[in-house]
């Protein structure tokens, strides 16, 4: 037996890449912050339930009961992967705070604005009430703060350990 083989408990688990790290942001964020909007519904902060994003693909009653809510909820976590996977490819690179919060209003506009029409139980936004704005906005902007820190926060360490590798080499190599 190798000393390899003896010393199991001095292995290291290989670390995970940085794309499973924004999916599995991406996916726990939409989950997470999808479901403190369905408490917001809950206790009338909002008049949007989750259960929108299913009216224009499903039919039937399930989809307002304990089911539609999950699935409903489970579904943005999955579209979350993707909105994740774009900020990933076109903003990761920006360190700032800022960067999320727009994200986050760009993400409610266009979900207010552009494809309100899709979802029947949004009513248009000149319609909503003052709460279901105020809390939809700041439910997007946490969202976007919360995908945009995580990622960009995970790439800036990448470079940080990139470049104290090149330093340490630099170091051995002038030794």
């Amino acid at each position: 037996m190798t000393e390899e083989n003896q010393l199991e408990q001095n292995q290291r688990e290989k670390p995970m890449s940085f794309i499973t790290m924004v999916i599995l942001t991406g996916l726990f964020g939409g989950i997470f912050w999808s479901g403190l909007a369905y408490f917001a519904y809950v206790f009338n902060l909002t008049e949007i339930r989750p259960t929108v994003i299913l009216e224009p693909w499903t039919i039937g009653d399930w989809k307002v009961g304990w089911l539609g809510t999950v699935v409903s909820i489970v579904l943005i976590g999955v579209i979350s992967i993707v909105v994740a996977l774009i900020y990933y490819v076109a903003l990761r690179k920006f360190p700032s705070i800022f960067v999320g919060i727009g994200y986050g209003i760009v993400l409610f506009l266009l979900v207010f604005f552009v494809l309100n029409p899709i979802f029947p139980g949004i009513s248009p936004f000149n319609e909503l009430e003052r709460n279901t704005i105020i809390t939809s906005v700041c439910f997007y902007i946490l969202y976007g703060v919360f995908i945009g820190y995580s990622i960009s926060y995970e790439e800036s360490e990448l470079k940080y350990k990139a470049m104290k590798e090149r330093k340490g080499q630099q170091d051995v190599n002038n030794a």
